[in-house]
C-alpha cells in the first residue's frame, strides 16, 4: 500500500521539487524550454492547469492567446506565482488520478528542464517506483512521440530489460535507458543521459532526429 501511495504522489513531488529550485535560482534563470527563463515556465504551467485557454495552447492559431496570458502573468510577483503553482488551486488537476495521470511526466520533464539547463547538473537515480510510473507513460503515450519518424522504435528498460514496441516494423531502432532519461528524450530533450541507440544506422537517425520538443 505504502509503495503505491509512494508512486500516486510523484506528481506532487516533482512539482515542489520545480518551485524549490524556481525560488532559490530566481526568476531569470534559464530552462531548457528554448529561450524561457524559470518564470516564463512557471507562467507556462499556471496557464495549462488555471486557465482556459491551457485547452488551446495545442492550436497553433490560437498560440498567440496563450503567449499574452503567460505575459499577464509574468507582471506579478515570481514568488507569489510559484507559491500559486506550489498550491494546486481549486482545479480538477488536485484530484489525486488527474494529477498522476496528467501532471507525472509534465512536471518531471519540466523539473528536470529547470535543473539540466544550470552548470554542474548532474543525473538524478529515481526510485523503482517512480522509474515504473515514468514506464508507463512511455508505453502509454512514446508511440504518439516517435510516428514522425516513420521508423519502426523500441523502447527497452536497461534497469529491467523490459521492451516496448513504440512503432511497430522489422529492424527497430531501439532506444535503451532508464523509463526517467527514455521519457527525456522522447518529450525532446537532448540532454538525455545513460542512453544507448541500437539497431539500423539509419533508423537510429531517424528516431534521433524526430524527437520533438512537446
Amino acid at each position: 500500500m505504502l509503495a503505491r501511495m509512494t508512486r500516486a504522489l510523484l506528481a506532487r513531488r516533482e512539482r515542489a521539487a520545480l518551485c524549490d529550485l524556481a525560488l532559490v535560482l530566481g526568476e531569470d534563470a534559464p530552462t531548457l524550454c528554448g529561450d524561457w527563463t524559470a518564470k516564463d515556465l512557471v507562467t507556462h504551467l499556471l496557464v495549462r492547469e488555471r486557465s482556459p485557454l491551457g485547452v488551446v495552447a495545442l492550436v497553433p492559431p490560437l498560440s498567440g492567446l496563450v503567449e499574452r496570458e503567460m505575459a499577464r502573468l509574468a507582471r506579478q510577483d515570481f514568488a507569489v506565482l510559484v507559491e500559486r503553482l506550489r498550491g494546486h488551486g481549486l482545479t480538477p488537476m488536485a484530484l489525486p488520478p488527474v494529477d498522476k495521470l496528467f501532471n507525472t511526466v509534465e512536471f518531471f520533464v519540466h523539473h528536470e528542464d529547470l535543473r539540466r539547463a544550470q552548470d554542474g547538473w548532474e543525473p538524478r537515480e529515481l526510485d523503482a517506483a517512480d522509474e515504473d510510473e515514468i514506464w508507463r507513460t512511455v508505453k502509454g503515450y512514446g508511440g504518439r512521440l516517435v510516428k514522425d519518424a516513420g521508423v519502426p522504435v523500441v523502447a527497452r528498460r536497461t534497469d529491467t530489460g523490459k521492451t516496448v514496441t513504440l512503432r511497430k516494423g522489422p529492424d527497430p531502432a531501439v532506444l535503451a535507458g532508464p523509463p526517467s532519461e527514455v521519457v527525456f528524450f522522447l518529450f525532446g530533450r537532448e540532454q538525455a543521459s545513460g542512453l544507448a541507440f541500437e539497431g539500423p544506422e539509419a533508423h537510429v537517425a531517424a528516431l534521433r532526429s524526430t524527437a520533438r520538443d512537446v
